[in-house]
């Protein structure tokens, strides 16, 4: 190494090997150290037991500068972990199916090459990040995190049912399919849940969602109100008695709270006629929460991804806890 590269911060790469482009991956980077002033990145490839944290962590041992994380969903979430508290900026290129953590950041998820320059020269911005610790059937406890939104009931079993060869060849429209095969067979189950900015609830659902950012694939907001920097975590209880529920439900994500609540004309419109009161969704908000199901266990997924089942979750805000390189 030259005493030019010794001096030049470094970027290390951390990237899922089962993803295509690897190689104008490659290339991209070193443009982008080329134009910043990088030393040669450090390559990193994830593995099926370890998607990104212990990688970050060494990540980190080694001293870089810069972490890009090069994966879907789950590489990114694994390696944000890793990276909590560290103050190291994270850095991302999407090449996954849902990239939800990057389309609610406005990273470009189909210009590999242009997510690369943000993650090299992007502005720096602290992010939430969602601690989860779930407790399994068998009572063994384990520690997640999320940086999107982590749910209990249908949409965990959707994602759990979703077909790998037709998530390929459409990516997350792929979710769409199994939503509409998982709906019709799913069974409400009771829970019992709170904020600590609120009080013990106990409910028949089909889903209890906690979420660190409002925005699902295809645009839709689910939770409008939902910041990644707010230090508070939203959750959202799905309750709807009948088909007719779920349409009412389709109709608040896709209209209210996509159309009507970003005017002040839409959110009077809603107040009047008690748009924002219907019980097939209620929201709430706070800085902690716990989730028990009673009488039994539910699916969980995590940002997109299946967790197995779980009888309790607990979550937790932590505030700014990390850095990521975002677009101005």
């Amino acid at each position: 190494m030259t005493t030019t590269d010794a001096a030049a911060p470094r970027a290390a790469v951390i990237f899922n090997p089962t993803k295509s482009g690897l190689g104008s991956l490659r290339a991209a980077v070193s443009r982008a150290e080329d134009l910043q002033g990088f030393a040669p990145s450090l390559w990193i490839e994830t593995s099926v037991d370890d998607p990104g944290r212990g990688m970050a962590q060494a990540a980190l041992g080694a001293g870089v500068d810069l972490v890009v994380a090069a994966g879907g969903d789950g590489t990114v979430r694994s390696v944000a972990d890793g990276l909590r508290g560290s103050g190291v900026p994270l850095g991302l290129v999407p090449i996954g199916t849902g990239n939800l953590f990057a389309r609610n950041l406005a990273i470009p998820v189909n210009d590999p090459t242009d997510a690369v320059i943000l993650a090299f020269a992007g502005d720096e911005r602290a992010v939430d990040v969602v601690a989860v610790e779930v407790t399994r059937p068998d009572g063994s406890l384990e520690s997640h995190v999320s940086l999107v939104m982590a749910g209990i009931g249908i949409d965990a079993a959707m994602i759990a049912n979703t077909n790998p060869e037709l998530k390929k060849r459409v990516g997350w429209l792929a979710y769409v399919d199994a939503g509409l095969r998982a709906i019709p067979v799913s069974k409400p189950f009771r829970v019992v849940y709170r904020t600590d900015a609120g009080r013990l609830m106990r409910s028949r659902v089909s889903s209890i969602l906690v979420a660190n950012l409002g925005y699902l694939p295809g645009n839709i907001e689910l939770v409008p109100d939902a910041e990644i920097d707010d230090g508070n975590l939203d959750v959202v209880v799905l309750q709807p008695r009948n088909a007719f529920g779920w349409l009412l439900i389709w109709r608040k994500v896709t209209w209210e709270n996509a159309v009507l609540r970003k005017t002040s004309l839409g959110r009077q419109f809603l107040d009047l006629t008690g748009g924002g009161r219907r019980r097939e969704s209620v929201y709430s908000r706070g800085r902690s929460g716990g989730i028990e199901i009673d009488g039994g266990s539910e699916e969980v997924e995590i940002d997109g991804d299946e967790f197995g089942t779980v009888v309790a979750a607990r979550v937790r805000v932590d505030p700014a806890s990390v850095v990521v390189r975002v677009g101005r």
